[in-house]
């Protein structure tokens, strides 16, 4: 298991805009994944892979 880390207000702030770009790239696709990078226990890149469906 990882260890826990105590939060400071800035990172609270950092996470919670992490949360709201993840909420809206779910928000406009329908089909895909989303892929969270992380360094020293810190979110440092989405990355959004999108798929059409063809029917």
């Amino acid at each position: 298991m990882g260890k826990k880390r105590g939060t400071t207000v800035g990172t609270d702030q950092k996470l919670d805009a992490v949360i709201d770009r993840l909420k809206e790239m779910l928000n406009t696709m329908s089909y895909g994944s989303v892929t969270l990078i992380v360094q020293d226990g810190k979110v440092i890149q989405l990355e959004k892979n999108e798929k059409i469906r063809m029917k």
